[in-house]
């Protein structure tokens, strides 16, 4: 009588989940993270190999979880409902951020609010601005995105700006857009939109905090670099 012997990556993924219910992610390395949900994704087959090749193909977690789905599909291994569950798991790490931003009691830096810009705009293949409003107190009352353009320039109107900020009642606002050439240095019409936009808003008394521009695995703080 033949004996089945079960596949290693079988007991590899009991083991693999029971340390994760364990010790939790913090003790996982990044290719690990990425192997486990691999496997809620992909059945019958070992996700180690496929983990790596993600990797190695974009370089960084974050540059998986960026990645666009037509380029996730082109790494062996990687169907559609991988590809899918890896851009869900970005949606759901952007939604976190916000809920994390909007928790603080009260916004004292650019870096506070960073880690939402980049979950949410550093994957975009055109340039977006979005404004955040923040009350009195300088907490997050709201986010939007005001406007879009093409890969190297966004126009805003101060106009559209200022009307969402008085329509959210914000007391001071923060620009955020992206660059996707990957360069975060500002240009010379980012600098004039955002002069623009502050004018405007002095009138009714909103404040412009920062402007901060998002590019991939870089940022640049407008006020922190001086250009206001």
């Amino acid at each position: 009588m033949t004996q089945h012997v079960q596949p290693s990556h079988i007991g590899h993924r009991k083991r693999i989940k029971q340390r994760f219910y364990t010790v939790g992610p913090d003790a996982f390395l990044d290719h690990e993270l990425l192997e486990l949900l691999l496997t809620y994704a992909i059945a019958r087959k070992d996700t180690k190999p496929i983990a790596w090749a993600l990797l190695k193909r974009f370089g960084s977690l974050n540059s998986v979880l960026d990645a666009d789905e037509t380029s996730l599909l082109d790494v062996e291994g990687v169907g559609p409902y991988t590809a899918r569950l890896i851009k869900l798991t970005r949606g759901l790490l952007k939604r976190y951020m916000l809920t994390q931003v909007k928790k603080n009691i009260q916004i004292r830096s650019p870096q506070q609010v960073l880690n939402y810009c980049k979950a949410s705009l550093a994957d975009k293949k055109e340039e977006f601005l979005e404004v955040i409003f923040l009350s009195v107190r300088r907490t997050v009352i709201n986010t939007r995105i005001i406007a879009t353009g093409e890969i190297d320039q966004v126009v805003a109107s101060p106009r559209k700006v200022v009307e969402w900020a008085l329509k959210e009642k914000a007391s001071s606002i923060i620009l955020v857009h992206n660059h996707p050439s990957g360069d975060a240095s500002p240009s010379t019409e980012d600098v004039q939109m955002t002069l623009t936009i502050m004018q405007a808003a002095q009138i009714f008394g909103i404040s412009v905090l920062d402007h901060i521009i998002i590019a991939k695995g870089t940022s640049c703080s407008l006020r922190a670099s001086g250009y206001f």
